[in-house]
C-alpha cells in the first residue's frame, strides 16, 4: 500500500465548488467609447469573472501587469460594496478570479494585489498554491492613514496600514526594473565641497559644506543658522540640489570587498594623504580616493523621481512616503474608503511595466488604474460591474484623455492628454431557458453576435473572412468554423465542399441538418445549437459578483457593536429576523 502525497494547502467550505463559466463575448457600445478607438485600451461594464473569461481566450498571456485593490471582507458595509463576506465565500470567489488571472499573465508578467490585514494570511496562503510559493515577490506595507481622529481614541493598537501583495507569473523570467524613492530629508554625512572641481581632480580643494554655502550667499560662515532661522534647511538643500557634483563625503571602503586594483591604490593613497588619487573603471563609475579613503559624490545618490532629481534610495517594502491624504481631487470622482492613490498604481507599475504593456484591473473601481496606465502610456483593460464604471470610470478616463485630469501622477509624467479607449458590455447569456423548460438560444443574438459567440465557445477566434461567407473564424491555417440558423440539406453542403481546398477543414453549427449531412464529408462535422453546448456551462447566469447581500448568519457569533446594551439587544433581534427571511441562494444580489 502507498501512501498519498501529501501537501500544504488551504481548505474551505465548497473549494472543490469550481464554476463553469460561460465564454461570454464582448459588444461595444460605440457612444461610450471615447477619443483614438484604436489604442487598444477597453474599458468593460459587467461581472468581473465572466469578462475575465470573456478575455482569456485572445489575452491569455498577453498580460504584463495586474493590479487588484480586492474587497476588504471587513465586515462593513460601505457605499459602493457590500464588503463582507463569509470567509470560505470570499476564499472561493477569489480564487476564481485569480485564476484566471494567472493565465492572463505573460511569463514575464506581475500581480500587485492591495489588500488589508482582515484577509492577509489567507491570501498569501491561496497564491502561494495558485502562483506557487517561489514566484512570491514580496509583502509590502503601505502606509494608509496616520493615528489620528477616530482611531486613536481606541485601546491597543492602531491600524494604519494596508499590503501590497506582490507575485510574478515565473520568477525566472520576471525583470523588474530599478525604482528608487526619494529620501525624506537631505544626506547630512556629506558635509565636504569641492572649491574648484573643474579643475584637475589632482589639485581639488575641499572645504566644508557650510563654509561654501555661506559663501554663496556672501554671509559669514558663523551665525548663518541665525541669520537664515527657518529658512536655513530649505535654502541649504536647495544649494545641495544646485552643487551635487561638488558635494562629497569620504568613506572608508571595504578592503576586502573592493577588486585587488582598488585594493593598490587605496594602499598608494593612505601613504599620500593629501593627493587625490583615480581608478577607472570600464562600464562602471570612475572611483576616487584620498587618505585611503573612497570620495563619494552626492549627485550619484539624486535620481529622476517623478520628474524631478532628488536623493533616492532604493524601493524597500515599507511604502511610507505614498499618502492616502486629499484623494477627493483626484480624478475629480468621489469615492469615499475606495479610491487609491495614484502614486502607488505609479509606482507599482514603475517596477513592473514599461510604456506599451498591457495592464489589466478587474476590479477597476474610480477608475484609477486605467488613468494612471493610461498617463504612464500603457495600454489598460478595466473592468468594473457597479454603475460608477459610469459615474465614475467613465467620466474620469474622458477627462485623462482631454487633458482636463492634472491631478494625481499628471505633472510627474507631463500629461497633456490623448489616446481613448473602447467601451464594452458583457453579452447576455447565449441560451435561456423557455416557458416549457427548453433551452433556446437568447432572441438578443443577431446573426454575428451568434457566430462570434458560437466561435468563442468552440475555441475558434472570429474572423469573418470578406470573400468566402462560410469562413467565419479559424482555429488554425485550415481549419474553420461556420454558424447559421438556416437548415442545412445535403446541395447546400455540397456547394461548400465544392469550394473547400483538399487540406482543409470546417465546423458547422446549425439550430437544424439533414441526417444525410452528418456523416457526408470526413473533414466536414455539423452539430446542433443548442444541443451541442448544453452540460458545458452555466446558461442564463448573470452574476457572479462579490456584492453578496444575503449573507449566512452563524447565530452563535456575538456581534460587536459599539452601543449600549439595549441598542445591541435590538440589533441581534433585527439581524436573526433578517436571515430567517432571507433566500439561501449565495449569488443572489437582488434584495428581497
Amino acid at each position: 500500500m502507498t501512501n498519498k502525497p501529501q501537501k500544504l494547502e488551504l481548505t474551505w467550505i465548497g473549494k472543490d465548488e469550481q464554476p463553469r463559466l460561460e465564454p461570454r463575448i464582448l459588444i461595444e457600445d460605440p457612444e461610450r467609447s471615447y477619443g483614438d478607438k484604436n489604442s487598444g485600451n477597453m474599458l468593460i461594464h459587467g461581472d468581473n469573472l465572466l469578462a475575465l473569461k470573456a478575455l482569456e481566450q485572445d489575452f491569455a498571456g498577453s498580460v504584463k501587469c495586474v493590479y487588484i485593490d480586492l474587497p476588504f471582507n471587513t465586515q462593513q458595509a460601505f457605499e459602493h460594496y457590500d464588503d463582507g463576506l463569509e470567509h470560505s465565500i470570499w476564499l472561493r470567489l477569489i480564487r476564481d478570479r485569480l485564476s484566471i488571472i494567472r493565465r492572463l499573465l505573460s511569463n514575464d508578467g506581475t500581480l500587485f494585489v492591495h489588500i488589508d490585514d482582515n484577509e492577509l494570511g489567507y491570501l498569501i496562503v491561496l497564491l502561494d498554491e495558485i502562483f506557487g510559493r517561489a514566484n512570491r515577490i514580496s509583502i509590502v506595507t503601505f502606509k494608509q492613514g496616520s493615528a489620528t481622529g477616530h482611531k486613536a481614541i481606541n485601546p491597543g493598537v492602531v491600524s494604519t496600514s494596508n499590503f501590497i501583495v506582490i507575485f510574478a507569473k515565473n520568477k525566472a523570467f520576471w525583470t523588474p526594473n530599478r525604482v528608487f524613492t526619494a529620501r525624506g530629508e537631505r544626506d547630512k554625512r556629506y558635509g565636504q565641497y569641492i572649491e574648484n572641481y573643474n579643475d584637475n581632480f589632482m589639485r581639488w580643494r575641499f572645504i566644508t559644506l557650510t563654509n561654501a554655502f555661506a559663501d554663496s550667499l556672501r554671509l559669514p560662515e558663523r551665525g548663518i543658522k541665525k541669520v537664515l532661522g527657518d529658512e536655513y534647511e530649505k535654502r541649504l538643500s536647495e544649494f545641495v540640489a544646485e552643487h551635487a557634483k561638488r558635494i562629497v563625503r569620504l568613506a572608508r571602503p571595504d578592503y576586502n570587498a573592493v577588486s585587488s586594483d582598488a585594493r593598490r591604490i587605496i594602499d598608494v593613497s593612505r601613504t599620500n594623504k593629501k593627493e587625490v588619487m583615480l581608478l577607472k573603471r570600464e562600464g562602471y563609475s570612475d572611483m576616487y580616493f584620498v587618505g585611503g579613503e573612497r570620495i563619494l559624490f552626492y549627485s550619484d545618490k539624486l535620481k529622476l523621481i517623478d520628474g524631478d532629481y532628488v536623493a533616492g534610495e532604493p524601493l524597500t517594502s515599507i511604502w511610507d512616503d505614498v499618502l492616502s491624504n486629499n484623494l477627493h481631487n483626484e480624478g475629480g470622482v468621489e469615492f469615499p474608503k475606495g479610491k487609491k492613490p495614484e502614486t502607488l498604481v505609479k509606482r507599482c507599475f514603475d517596477l513592473a511595466t514599461n510604456p506599451g504593456d498591457l495592464v489589466l484591473d478587474s476590479f477597476l473601481g474610480s477608475g484609477t488604474t486605467a488613468a494612471v496606465a493610461h498617463k504612464m502610456k500603457r495600454r489598460w483593460i478595466g473592468i468594473e460591474l457597479g454603475d460608477h464604471c459610469n459615474t465614475h470610470c467613465l467620466p474620469r478616463l474622458k477627462k485623462v484623455i482631454d487633458g482636463m485630469d492634472q491631478g494625481g501622477i499628471s505633472k510627474a509624467v507631463n500629461w497633456q492628454g490623448g489616446g481613448g479607449f473602447k467601451y464594452y458590455y458583457l453579452a447576455p447569456s447565449l441560451l435561456k431557458g423557455d416557458k416549457y423548460g427548453n433551452w433556446i438560444i437568447d432572441e438578443r443574438y443577431n446573426a454575428d453576435m451568434l457566430a462570434a459567440a458560437m466561435a468563442k465557445h468552440e475555441g475558434f477566434k472570429y474572423s469573418p473572412d470578406e470573400a468566402v461567407y462560410w469562413k467565419q473564424g479559424k482555429s488554425t491555417e485550415k481549419d474553420y468554423i461556420f454558424t447559421t440558423t438556416k437548415f442545412i440539406t445535403v446541395e447546400f453542403l455540397d456547394k461548400i465542399h465544392e469550394e473547400m481546398q483538399y487540406d482543409e477543414s470546417l465546423l458547422i453549427c446549425c439550430k437544424s441538418f439533414s441526417k444525410a449531412c452528418k456523416d457526408r464529408y470526413p473533414n466536414i462535422t455539423v452539430k446542433k445549437i443548442p444541443n451541442m453546448l448544453l452540460g458545458r456551462c452555466e446558461f442564463g447566469r448573470e452574476d457572479y459578483s462579490l456584492n453578496i447581500v444575503n449573507m449566512p448568519v452563524n447565530p452563535e457569533e456575538p456581534e460587536f457593536i459599539p452601543r449600549g446594551p439595549a441598542t445591541l439587544e435590538k440589533e441581534k433581534k433585527k439581524s436573526k429576523k433578517k436571515s430567517q427571511q432571507a433566500e439561501p441562494a449565495l449569488f443572489d444580489t437582488e434584495e428581497e
